[in-house]
């Protein structure tokens, strides 16, 4: 038999990660590249198995891809993993889990290989179908696409399941058969199980053409991508906000259009229809004077200074009041927002008396007298004046020293704050993930 169209998949790449479940797919690929290996001596494998848990015969799957792999002379590393309920069902808790073990497990200049094959490719076309998709989602998976600071190949698209299984049973392959794909309760079970078996009864042809359509659509995809690329970029202000007075006077489809590339711009998740309407009609045309905002899974749209912004959800803070007693430690924040401590450099101000107990806080009204500043000042007027978004303000640590508002981190610092002479601390605020 000859070989499936590896070669000239992996002919850029000479470091490879190969995602092995130990089902057919993954192993005739891992045998494939195994093949490949001896003809080309410099082409470096390694395998990752992923270990959900999830199934009594886990633990044996793990053994039995080591010792596969053992024989094949190709270092295996298996990741166990704890799947996260994100309320999307457990295939896609899986499948998460999945790829964010890959990504931790490249190496650099390694490449991810995975092993899905045209009957793969039209099931996915006919759930992108099933959620009403557009032309992005019914393009299917890409064979090549950027993926953790490297690039994720799926040389087998065009390949029908039906050959992969005619290369196992010559090659007297074994593979491991999982339990859970003889459940029809999962939607791509469903498909493969009862759909797919009677189309191709009809049309022996049916998911070719169906990869085919994917594919079409995907050049289609990428056609307009090339097209709007200068028009987007004209549109994108500080980081990648989307200014929204150009996409007032352009027409709806044209301007979702721009707006779903943003979204892919950002690598966020690519909103529905109804998604978009709300975007613009609830946050791009809201009132002057309203700080609208739409939840979208762990983030949210914003609109602040005439653009629409992607941010991280974060729940109220006000109220949060955090004692530092030791101040030798930093102090840890919630919701992932890094660290305070005192350290060697930062934001300068006098230390606290004896007498004055230290706390962090989130969110503060009344006036304030900052340093640089002639006059007091409301703290939302200060806020507004020093360009400080809505989402950061209620994010920001408050630095307290008992009840007197010493300084809002890497924002202002009051007069009673400022540093006496000779005597200061250095508040450093290490923060963890972007606000």
């Amino acid at each position: 038999m000859t070989f499936l169209p590896l070669a000239e998949w992996t002919a850029p790449e000479r470091r490879l990660l190969v995602a092995f479940s130990g089902g057919l797919d993954s192993t005739v690929l891992l045998h494939q590249l195994v093949m490949l290996r001896e003809q080309q001596p410099d082409l470096c494998l390694r395998a990752i198995h992923v270990h959900h848990g999830i199934s009594r015969f886990a633990d044996d799957w793990a053994s039995r891809c080591q010792a596969l792999c053992d024989a094949w002379n190709v270092e295996l590393q298996i990741c166990t993993v704890t799947l996260r309920d994100s309320g999307q069902g457990l295939e896609a808790q899986a499948r998460e889990a999945r790829y964010q073990a890959f990504a931790r497990a490249l190496q650099p200049g390694e490449a991810l290989v995975t092993a899905q094959h045209q009957d793969d490719q039209c099931e996915t076309l006919l759930l992108a179908l099933k959620r009403g998709s557009g032309p992005a989602g019914l393009a299917g998976m890409p064979p090549r696409l950027a993926f953790a600071d490297t690039v994720l190949l799926r040389p087998l698209l065009d390949t029908p399941r039906q050959a992969l299984e005619a290369w196992a049973q010559h090659h007297h392959l074994s593979w491991i058969d999982d339990d859970s794909n003889a459940d029809d309760s999962f939607d791509r079970n469903f498909l493969r199980l009862r759909v797919l078996p009677m189309l191709a009864a009809r049309w022996p042809h049916f998911s070719r053409a169906a990869a085919r359509s994917a594919a079409l659509c995907g050049e289609q995809e990428q056609v307009l991508d090339e097209l709007l690329e200068e028009a987007l970029a004209g549109l994108l202000g500080a980081q990648a906000s989307l200014h929204i007075a150009a996409l007032a006077d352009m027409s709806d489809v044209r301007r979702n259009a721009l707006i779903r590339r943003w979204f892919a711009h950002l690598h966020a998740p690519m909103p529905s229809r109804a998604a978009l309407a709300r975007i613009w009609d609830e946050i791009a045309c809201a009132r002057e004077d309203a700080t609208p905002r739409l939840r979208l899974g762990d983030s949210e749209v914003r609109r602040y200074q005439g653009a629409l912004w992607w941010v991280k959800y974060r729940a109220s803070l006000d109220g949060v009041c955090l004692d530092w007693c030791d101040n030798q430690q930093p102090l840890v924040l919630p919701q992932g927002l890094g660290t305070l401590r005192w350290a060697s450099e930062g934001e300068a101000v006098r230390p606290p008396r004896a007498d004055e107990p230290v706390s962090v806080r989130f969110g503060a009204q009344g006036e304030v007298h900052i340093v640089g500043r002639a006059h007091r000042r409301s703290i939302k007027k200060l806020w507004q004046e020093l360009g400080v978004p809505p989402w950061q303000r209620g994010t920001t640590p408050l630095l307290f020293y008992g009840e007197q508002l010493i300084c809002a981190a890497g924002v202002f610092i009051t007069r009673e704050g400022q540093p006496l002479a000779g005597q200061s601390q250095w508040l450093d605020w290490k923060k963890e993930q972007e606000q």
